[in-house]
């Protein structure tokens, strides 16, 4: 099996760049560990119910260029993302805005939720944040910081919010204004028939082989079946310390557990996304799957979703981008950058959080370069 290019990974990035790659006249072959295409965003359809196998994905962007993009390959409905937030028993409306402060306090007007705000932040009086903890404070002041911050970021990080840099909260937007849309971008929704169907008609007439490890590839030269596989460049979209076998010492993530269930009823929580912000409660949020594109039947599927540490051998969900992880992400990119005729890329490659329109706008931009 002789290629112009093997492409290591078919989420977004893979199924981008093998997309344009063909348009080109180039030759690909696509590998993945897992038994299905899609990464990440791959859903899968259980009765009529798209499910979000690894979390919601939510696209939303605000580059028409990449909404066009997106849309030559399905079609997407008018979801809008609006979480709701529990803490106890109360319910609060996600992002921060007048409908959470008015819940909170019993107030009505943009002007008397900031004068309670700013007041409490006044009482506190921190100048330089040493934490987490205090950056949030000094953000928001201590209600909202309690109530819809504290436990959910602790179980989201695994350890005390006084314990975390202060840096990785940098801002927490706020809104004087009645406004539920999580989403500042101008286009959002959800493609009716599955993320899955956007990749695969992405990788229309190019080879796709499940179940296979790069590794093995490499050091044998065939795939499990014993087929020999000629390359010329190599897109590598895995994680970029396992690619030199992690001898410079292993980079941090954050994994997620989900615990996926059917319920026999039509509606459980009446909202596609239910975060559970109290510390005692194990998992940090409750995915609806249903309401992403509201299927006529009777019953609903359900995931919960549990933040938990990584180690070798979970799927690597968030890089911990700390100063620590920062500095020995920039040597395992420079031996990335004197690997011949590798090309590392995507979330896991590139050691960065990428939203989906993020990933597609990289990926054309290496193509651009590339082609």
């Amino acid at each position: 099996m002789k290629t112009d290019y093997l492409i290591v990974g078919t989420g977004l990035f893979g199924a981008t760049f093998a997309y344009e790659a063909k348009k080109h006249g180039k030759s690909v072959l696509l590998i993945d560990r897992r038994d299905h295409i899609a990464g990440n965003v791959y859903t899968r359809n259980m009765d009529g119910i798209d499910v979000h196998v690894y979390g919601s994905h939510i696209f939303h962007t605000s580059n028409r260029k990449i909404w066009d993009y997106v849309n030559q390959f399905s079609e997407f409905n008018n979801f809008i993302n609006s979480p709701v937030a529990i803490y106890g028993d109360e319910l609060y409306n996600l992002p921060f805005n007048m409908n959470t402060f008015s819940k909170m306090w019993g107030i009505k007007t943009p002007q008397e939720a900031k004068d309670i705000i700013e007041s409490q932040k006044a009482e506190l009086d921190i100048d330089e944040p040493r934490n987490l903890e205090e950056q949030a404070l000094k953000l928001v002041g201590r209600d909202v910081y309690e109530k819809l911050i504290k436990g959910y970021t602790q179980k989201q990080w695994g350890r005390k919010c006084t314990e975390l840099p202060a840096f990785i909260i940098k801002r927490l937007p706020l809104r004087f204004t009645y406004d539920n849309n999580y989403f500042n971008a101008r286009y959002q929704g959800i493609p009716v028939d599955g993320y899955t169907a956007i990749v695969e008609r992405m990788l229309e007439g190019c080879r796709v082989c499940l179940n296979e490890d790069y590794d093995y590839v490499r050091k044998n030269g065939t795939l499990k079946d014993g087929t020999p596989v000629e390359y010329d460049k190599v897109l590598y979209t895995g994680a970029i310390d396992e690619y030199f076998d992690r001898k410079l010492g292993a980079l941090e993530y954050r994994s997620v557990r989900f615990e996926t269930e059917r319920l026999e009823e039509e509606n459980h929580q009446g909202n596609a996304v239910v975060n559970y912000t109290a510390a005692d409660v194990p998992y940090t949020r409750i995915i609806e799957h249903k309401h992403f594109n509201d299927p006529d039947v009777p019953f609903t599927i359900i995931s919960r979703e549990y933040s938990a540490e990584w180690k070798p051998g979970d799927e690597p969900y968030y890089p911990v981008n700390d100063d620590k992880n920062g500095a020995l992400y920039e040597k395992y990119n420079e031996l990335a950058q004197n690997e011949e005729n590798v090309i590392f890329g995507g979330r896991l490659g590139a050691y960065k959080y990428y939203d989906m329109d993020k990933v597609i706008e990289e990926a054309l931009d290496l193509c651009s370069r590339e082609f």
